[in-house]
């Protein structure tokens, strides 16, 4: 071989200047030798390591079971929108006015125009002042009609909402005149929910596998998500939302890994994107919900009731097989791929199904430290990281700066729904022309373009605003799928969904950060930030591997293997032999490093009579 030929040594110099320069080639052959044959012994194991990827070709790449299990991670995700949005639709602007309803001990026969008149004062534009009454005081209604009231103080009795016409969380609390609880606060406690379901979701995913923690996590959809509509008091409504948004990251973090597991090639890439897409179904969904329903109980009763047919996932999701074989679960990983190609009408040959076997290292010992204690992960955890805060921080200022145009909450949430199906079907274009990496670079790179575009131009042009608006929400929209397609992807199964909800923790620390900056009503700090964690993010990305129709890795010492360069790679190609085994190559490692330890002792030895060698006799 050519790299072989490179090393070799053509002629031998008896000079003794020379003799130097003869060792150090040799030696220099010798661990240029060495080192193919070490690159030889990582491609033959990665081939043999990908022994996985030909079991589930044989099961069928796409067949009856696939598609049965996509459909599956397809409907939560409708659900998953609908109580992820809900607080949107259930904390509407209300206008309140005292309860005065002492005066109809004197005026039974009052209207309620009547009564307000007489009991509310005015603003100097002439409308009713909101949180004021004016005193009760013991006089008949003659003499309230003659003389008028004149003294004002804060509502006694509550408030009534007269100009309301739907019933929300606003008017059912009375969180108004120095109670309101904005969308701000709210935000941040599904944010604390989010952060803390990060973490035990993906912990619990890891260590008892996708399908118990998928079916707790809908547990946690009907127990908090359907609750929701029986609370009695504010603080309970809080609790529930804390309660929803922990299974909401808990079911996307083990329905991400487990199509990732089942899947190969580009169906995995567009299942993720499909069941994205039902994502924005959702929230188009609970918007013409929202618009028809009267009361926000209402909405969460019948919103939330398709969560009950989920329970029969009990008896129909399928364990990943890739977990079961990573946990020492050999026969339970064979029985469901024999179960999974019997759906899909295939026949696993027995000599392919007998090649799978457990890892030869304790995986059980894989934990959240290695995310710490191994470069690879380290680096991709914090690349990772620092894409996901800048796509929150990004979204969620677009969303806070739409609010500003003063547009229907409704069409304010549509505008996201229909422009985020396209994008996502597109991401189907970009994967597959550019890859994994340079699609998220895309993507983000024009989401970031639009939100900074949006934080400088004028807010006088309305229609500009919210065309880019519209373009930022398509483009961040593309970069969350892409992000979930491509991380799952970099991360081992024995730590996958563990560095989903690692990562999900700064989409959280990304929504805090836009949510405290823009009610600080900073002008230049949101721009800032997002200008310097898009930088970061873009550069960091660069330093990423392409992952696009490479095998998943499964155990961490897999993973090094995924950040090879070409160069090496195709080294590797080059002199792994074709028929060669893996005792074969390793048999040949050791005997090369016995050689070249050999050599090294010889170089080093004098031989006496050699030609070119100094007989110290002769000093």
């Amino acid at each position: 071989m050519s790299g072989e030929s490179n090393c070799k040594v053509k002629h031998r110099s008896h000079h003794p200047s020379k003799n130097l320069n003869q060792r150090e080639a040799q030696e220099h052959s010798n661990s240029c030798s060495l080192e193919m044959l070490l690159r030889r012994l990582r491609a033959t194991e990665a081939n043999q390591d990908d022994k996985f990827a030909h079991v589930l070709d044989a099961v069928g790449e796409f067949g009856t079971f696939q598609r049965r299990l996509v459909v599956l991670t397809f409907i939560p995700n409708i659900l998953l929108a609908f109580f992820i949005s809900a607080d949107v639709f259930v904390f509407t602007a209300q206008k309140p006015y005292c309860n005065t309803s002492w005066i109809l001990a004197v005026g039974p026969n009052l209207t309620e125009a009547e009564q307000m008149n007489l009991t509310l004062p005015r603003e100097p534009n002439g409308s009713f002042q909101t949180c004021l009454m004016y005193l009760p005081v013991a006089w008949d209604l003659d003499s309230i009609i003659q003389f008028g009231l004149n003294h004002t103080e804060s509502c006694q009795d509550g408030w009534i909402y007269p100009d309301t016409k739907k019933r929300s969380l606003v008017n059912e609390f009375d969180l108004v005149c120095g109670k309101e609880q904005n969308s701000e606060s709210m935000q941040t406690m599904f944010t604390a929910g989010i952060l803390t379901g990060s973490l035990i979701f993906g912990l619990m995913s890891d260590k008892l596998g996708r399908y118990p923690t998928i079916l707790m996590s809908l547990l946690g959809l009907i127990v908090f998500g359907f609750g929701t509509a029986f609370v009695n008091t504010f603080h309970q409504y809080l609790f529930f939302r804390f309660g929803v948004s922990q299974a909401l990251v808990g079911y996307t973090i083990s329905s991400v890994s487990l199509a990732t597991e089942w899947l190969v090639a580009e169906h995995r890439s567009h299942a993720i994107i499909l069941e994205h897409c039902f994502f924005s179904v959702g929230v188009m969904f609970l918007t013409g919900l929202a618009n028809s329903l009267p009361h926000w109980r209402l909405l969460f009763l019948v919103g939330g009731a398709p969560v009950f047919p989920l329970i029969f996932y009990i008896w129909i999701l399928p364990e990943s097989p890739r977990w079961l074989l990573m946990n020492g679960k050999l026969e339970e990983a064979k029985q469901i791929l024999c179960y999974a190609a019997g759906v899909n009408k295939k026949t696993i040959p027995l000599s392919l199904l007998d090649k799978l076997q457990l890892p030869r290292k304790k995986v059980t010992k894989a934990s959240v430290l290695d995310f710490y204690n191994n470069r690879y992960l380290r680096k991709v955890t914090l690349v990772m990281g620092c894409v996901w805060f800048t796509v929150s921080y990004s979204y969620f200022t677009l969303c806070f700066k739409l609010k500003d145009f003063a547009m229907n909450i409704h069409f304010r949430q549509v505008i996201p729904g229909i422009m985020e199906v396209p994008a996502r079907l597109c991401c189907i274009f970009l994967l597959e022309q550019i890859g994994r990496k340079w699609s998220l670079v895309v993507s983000l790179f024009q989401g970031t373009l639009m939100c900074l575009l949006i934080l400088i131009l004028p807010p006088e042009l309305k229609s500009i605003m919210v065309l880019m608006v519209a373009l930022g929400e398509f483009s961040l929209a593309a970069s969350v799928t892409v992000f979930f397609i491509y991380t799952a992807e970099l991360l081992p199964t024995v730590l996958r969904a563990t560095g989903l909800g690692l990562v999900s923790l700064a989409w959280a620390a990304g929504a805090i950060s836009s949510l405290v900056i823009i009610s600080q009503r900073l002008t230049l700090l949101p721009i800032l930030l997002c200008c310097v964690s898009a930088i970061l993010a873009l550069f960091f990305c660069s330093l990423l591997p392409e992952t696009q129709d490479q095998p998943l890795p499964d155990i961490l010492e897999h993973y090094p293997l995924q950040t090879r360069n070409m160069a090496e790679e195709l080294l590797a190609k080059e002199v792994a032999p074709e028929g060669g085994t893996g005792d074969v190559v390793r048999n040949t490692v050791l005997d090369s490093t016995m050689l070249k330890l050999d050599s090294d002792v010889l170089s080093h030895t004098p031989v006496p009579g050699r030609a070119g060698d100094t007989d110290p006799r002769n000093d």
